[in-house]
C-alpha cells in the first residue's frame, strides 16, 4: 500500500503500529459509542486487536491532516470504517476521505461499499448520505460504484 493523497492538507497513511497517536483518539468515551456502540474507552490491546483485525485482509490508512494523525479509515470486505477524532471533525476532512477510499473500492473493482452506522450517530448518517449511501437495513448503509 502507498499513501493516498487527498488533497493538499490531507493524506491518507498506510497502517503501521503507531497506538500512542490513536489511542488518544479512543480515549474519548462519546467517540467509542459513535463509532462501536459502547460506553467505555478503548484499552491498548483492545486497539492492538482492533488494528490487527482491519489491517489483515483490509485497506487500513491514518489519516494525516495538515502533518498531524487525526483519525483512521478502512477499507475491508467492502465495508468503510472511519474515525476523526473529535476536536477535527466536522472540517470535510471524513467526507474527503471516504470518497477517496470510494476511488479506491472502484479501482479493485467493487460495485458497491457499505457502512454501519448506529441509529443515534446521526452526524455520520447525514454525511454518508450527503456522498449517496443509502439506508439498507438497520444500521447498515450502502453506495453503489459506477465504473
Amino acid at each position: 500500500m502507498e499513501k493516498r493523497i487527498v488533497n493538499g492538507d490531507i493524506v491518507l497513511v498506510p497502517y503501521y503500529p503507531n497506538y500512542e497517536a490513536a489511542l488518544e483518539w479512543y480515549q474519548d468515551k462519546e467517540l467509542c459509542k459513535q463509532v462501536d456502540n459502547i460506553n467505555f474507552v478503548y484499552s491498548l490491546e483492545r486497539l492492538k486487536n482492533m488494528y490487527n483485525y482491519l489491517s489483515s485482509g483490509g485497506d487500513c490508512y491514518y489519516i494525516e491532516y495538515c502533518g498531524r494523525l487525526v483519525g483512521d479509515i478502512t477499507l475491508k470486505d467492502g465495508v468503510i470504517s472511519i474515525v476523526i477524532c473529535k476536536e477535527y471533525q466536522n472540517r470535510h476532512i471524513g467526507r474527503r476521505c471516504v470518497e477517496n477510499i470510494i476511488d479506491l473500492a472502484r479501482e479493485k473493482g467493487l460495485d458497491q461499499v457499505k457502512a454501519e452506522i448506529y441509529s443515534f450517530n446521526t452526524q455520520s448518517q447525514r454525511m454518508f448520505k450527503s456522498i449517496g449511501f443509502e439506508h439498507l437495513e438497520e444500521d447498515w448503509y450502502v453506495l453503489n460504484i459506477k465504473r
